[in-house]
């Protein structure tokens, strides 16, 4: 029988305590409590978040898992907003306009809502400081269903639909939009995250779902990898080189995950509830994603825990 010495060229060390920095593969034998652990990677998973207070969809997201940013929605529309602590949503102030369809950038104490739809495209900004919205510089173009990025003074928004998808983006200062360079691909329900110097961009409708990736420098856009699977309606977080996408629709809803490297996507865990136009927000390790519709407007949250290297006892057993 080959031993773990002659694989790995070293021996099972017996130690007191677990080493503060283990390798990769490293398995080590604790005397003080007489057990065999290891450092490995642990597998991308999804946990159930508690339920939002208002069952919607097409509604905006912010901030992190921890505290996370949920506002408007709909149809028909509504100006509720609730926050997240990590277990519990509770109410926040209201949005000034109630509107669906729209955008979010930020955290949750300097959160930017922007754009949507109430019985037309809508061009309103507006700005949160943890407990109050107040109204921002107007969008130059009013749409509805575009992605987001940025921060609440360095936001992005761009794709969407005024009556046909469109192309244009556009980024905020904290008082006022200006033109940024237009998406290779127009498209709308489309989703984004990262910042206004290195946005993503992915997802969403033109006349069929697609599965374009673009990557934005402050300037302009760039053809990324492609999702690998097309779908629109579906939630971001992270960042442009570690990026994450969740639900959406194709044909049916759908539970597929996708990570983003900044060259490709790999396919991740599933999420536990198949759903389209929801929200989402926080990081590729420790990303929320929350509402949406299944066959009717859902208040489900679900936390997702990237892939990460961690110690794990391990045990044997016989048959």
């Amino acid at each position: 029988m080959t031993t773990f010495k002659e694989i790995r060229g070293t021996a099972v060390q017996s130690v007191s305590s677990d080493p503060s920095n283990p390798e990769e593969g490293q398995i080590w034998y604790n005397n003080s409590i007489g057990v065999l652990k290891g450092y490995q990677l642990s597998a991308a998973s999804w946990a159930a978040g508690g339920s939002l207070a208002t069952a919607r969809r097409l509604l905006g997201g912010a901030g992190t898992q921890t505290a996370g940013l949920a506002f408007g929605g709909g149809p028909p529309s509504t100006n509720a907003t609730e926050e997240y602590n990590g277990s519990t949503w509770a109410g926040g102030g209201n949005l000034g306009t109630a509107r669906y369809f729209l955008s979010g950038a930020g955290t949750q104490t300097t959160g930017l809502g922007f754009g949507g739809y109430t019985t037309t495209p809508v061009a309103n900004t507006e700005e949160y400081d943890g407990s109050a919205w107040t109204g921002g510089g107007n969008m130059g173009t009013a749409r509805y269903s575009m992605g987001s990025a940025g921060t609440q003074t360095a936001g992005l928004g761009f794709g969407g639909k005024t009556t046909v998808a469109v192309t244009s983006t556009e980024e905020y200062d904290g008082s006022a939009w200006t033109a940024g360079g237009n998406l290779g691909t127009a498209r709308r329900v489309l989703a984004g995250c990262g910042t206004q110097t290195a946005g993503l961009g992915f997802g969403g409708f033109t006349t069929v779902n697609v599965a374009n990736t673009e990557e934005y420098d402050g300037s302009a856009w760039t053809a990324g990898g492609n999702l690998n699977t097309a779908r629109r309606g579906l939630a971001g977080a992270g960042t442009q080189t570690a990026g994450l996408g969740a639900g959406g629709y194709t044909t049916v809803d759908q539970s597929a995950t996708e990570e983003y490297n900044g060259t490709a996507w790999t396919a991740s865990t599933s999420m536990t509830t198949a759903r389209n136009q929801l929200a989402g927000c926080g990081t590729q390790t420790a990303g929320l994603v929350f509402g949406g519709i299944t066959t009717v407007a859902s208040a489900a949250t679900e936390e997702y825990s990237g892939a990460a290297l961690a110690v794990k006892t391990i045990t044997t057993s016989t048959s």
